[in-house]
């Protein structure tokens, strides 16, 4: 049941209006004057407030501005016994949802009522989805406690609620996007857009155009304006990621977008004004690539204000369990399945290996064996060979190159093929099960 607030002086007529929409079914609170009216929207959750215009403590305009600043998703009806244009139009402009003239507009009220009504559920709707979209992309749910990868998070903390340029260092796979998101998340922009490209998808036109926008004829196929993601980020988050693959040419222009705000799309020859704040990533050493040419140093010197460092995975080997565990936990869910163990051998294969693809590559290998997995654990024999192989160079078992290390990692694969079905492994390895039984026992594969 939708909650309604009136908020009138006049208290004959307020009680009503407040029968008349009880009659609609919602659930109806009166207040006298704006200070009890505000008093009650601090304390109690309304969908809509009534409110007169002219009250003894105040002016419901004004009362409107107030309201919205703090409460944005509650929609606000203005009632008044004399139109007048310029309240009017000050009143929409203030964020009320319309206005209305007792007497003259008697019959819009309730029509109007159920439009803002629904109009609030929407935007508490948006207000909770951004929440959860916050909550996804805070820097508590940055995975790891090793002290690299605290460190970078106390950086992008501490950053986080400055206006200043940001530029993420770190090899692909890292998180890079991750941590841009958690500092967008943690800034005065965070009710604003996060816009992310990507600059070595696109070639020099197709990048230029998308960061720019274009006018309509600007180009064959451009058949009407197109905001770019500068426009975009307006008031917001631009996020350029692989920023050392950005031509030249283009460097220049975003470097005079840095220093002015101002920028001109593709076809167009009026400027256009753009408050964003930039987050820039690369997996490249941006000052060498400014020594050898390739890249603009006015630009790195205006890109590097604030310089974080994302840890590789092999710096943080310890935190591989719990970011293990937490790809097990969401794939396991994903395929509707039981959460999977991970063996103490899987995990220390995993530890041991120096992952070059880093966390993304860590994410994949997790989900395709969750995929392969025959029963309720995750087991070494599930891993791709240069992992395995790996693990098992750094173990005094057997070497990866020698043919028991391989012959370990076949009767591995096999008994998961199998279920561990020892007779049925035997017959598909073609050996005896009794062979099997004594090289499963050498092997450690009874663990």
């Amino acid at each position: 049941m939708a909650s309604i607030l009136i908020i009138d002086d006049e208290e004959k007529l307020r009680g009503l209006l407040a029968r008349i929409i009880k009659g609609e079914g919602f659930d109806v609170t009166e207040a006298g004057d704006l200070k009890t009216g505000f008093q009650k929207i601090s304390h109690q959750h309304f969908d809509v407030v009534l409110c007169d215009v002219k009250l003894p403590d105040g002016n419901g305009v004004e009362f409107v501005q107030k309201v919205k600043s703090a409460f944005p998703a509650l929609e606000i009806l203005l009632l008044t016994a004399f139109g007048n244009i310029p309240d009017g139009i000050q009143a929409m402009k203030n964020g009320a949802f319309d206005y209305i003239v007792k007497g003259d507009d008697n019959d819009r009220i309730i029509p109007l009522l159920y439009k803002a009504v629904e109009q609030s559920g929407l935007r508490q709707q948006v207000d909770s989805l951004q929440k959860q979209l916050g909550d996804r992309h805070s820097f508590d749910t940055i995975i790891g406690k090793s002290k690299p990868i605290e460190s970078a998070i106390d950086l992008a903390r501490r950053v986080s609620v400055t206006a200043s340029t940001v530029l993420l260092l770190g090899e692909t796979g890292t998180g890079k996007e991750v941590f841009a998101r958690a500092i967008h998340n943690g800034s005065p922009r965070t009710n604003k857009s996060f816009v992310a490209l990507n600059c070595s998808a696109f070639g020099k036109d197709l990048l230029e155009s998308e960061l720019f926008g274009y006018k309509q004829g600007a180009f064959t196929g451009a058949a009407k304006d197109k905001k770019g993601f500068i426009e975009e980020a307006d008031g917001g988050t631009l996020f350029l990621d692989e920023i050392g693959e950005m031509p030249l040419e283009l460097q220049a222009k975003l470097l005079r977008v840095l220093e002015t705000n101002e920028f001109i799309r593709v076809g167009d020859t009026v400027a256009k004004k753009s408050d964003f704040r930039l987050i820039a990533a690369t997996n490249r050493d941006l000052k060498a690539e400014s020594e050898a040419g390739r890249f603009r140093l006015d630009l790195y010197y205006r890109l590097n204000i604030f310089e974080i460092q994302i840890p590789p995975l092999r710096e943080r080997a310890k935190d591989i369990p719990l970011l293990a565990d937490y790809y097990v936990t969401q794939f396991s869910e994903k395929i509707n399945r039981k959460k999977l163990r991970i063996a103490d051998e899987f995990l220390q294969a995993l530890q041991q290996y120096p992952w070059p693809g880093n966390i993304r590559e860590l994410k994949n290998i997790i989900e395709r064996s969750v995929i392969l997995a025959a029963e309720d654990t995750l087991t070494v024999g599930l891993l791709p060979s240069e992992i395995a192989y790996a693990s098992a160079a750094k173990s005094k078992m057997v070497s990866a190159f020698s043919m028991a290390g391989a012959e370990r990692l076949q009767i591995q694969k096999v008994l998961n093929y199998t279920k561990n079905n020892k007779a049925e492994a035997a017959r598909l390895l073609e050996i005896g099960i009794a062979t099997l039984y004594r090289k499963i026992e050498d092997y450690g594969l009874d663990k």
